[in-house]
């Protein structure tokens, strides 16, 4: 019966929207219990100063979209309040944190690696019949001079 009387107290046009908004406060309800179970100056010493910065800013954010939602339930226009602003400060800063990331997880160029990678990537048949015939040079000397005693007899 209950729920009879609630769906008589508004048009049923909105019931998916009111599903909607109710799930979402239900879950901002569990984050914010989550938020509020530890002590804040444990959870910050916890943090490096990234994530410190992320959480107040999601925090702060948070905070004002609740309000921007409480401003819209008592009939104020959200957007000719100060909380759009405010709101449109705290994105600007969400968006530098994100650059900072970002940046943290680039890929980095290793120069000595990748000349490397490309020097020995490359082909060059001159330089491999080079090699050989260093190699054989060397192994010839090497027997050349080898002292006279280590040399085989000749007969």
């Amino acid at each position: 019966m209950a729920a009879d009387i609630r769906t008589e107290d508004y048009p049923h046009e909105i019931d998916e929207q009111l599903a909607g908004f109710d799930s979402s406060v239900s879950s901002v309800k569990t984050m914010l219990e989550k938020l509020i179970s530890m002590p804040r100056n444990d959870l910050l010493q916890r943090l490096d100063p990234l994530d410190q910065a992320k959480l107040d800013l999601m925090s702060a954010y948070t905070l004002n979209s609740l309000f921007w939602m409480y401003l819209t339930t008592q009939g104020v226009n959200p957007r000719e309040h100060g909380i759009k602003q405010e709101l449109e400060r705290i994105r600007t800063y969400m968006n530098k944190v994100k650059e900072l990331t970002d940046k943290k997880k680039a890929a980095r160029l290793d120069k000595g690696a990748a000349s490397r990678f490309v020097r020995n990537a490359l082909y060059e048949p001159d330089d491999k019949d080079s090699r050989k015939k260093a190699a054989s040079r060397k192994a010839a000397n090497t027997a050349s001079d080898a002292p006279p005693s280590k040399l085989p007899k000749r007969s």
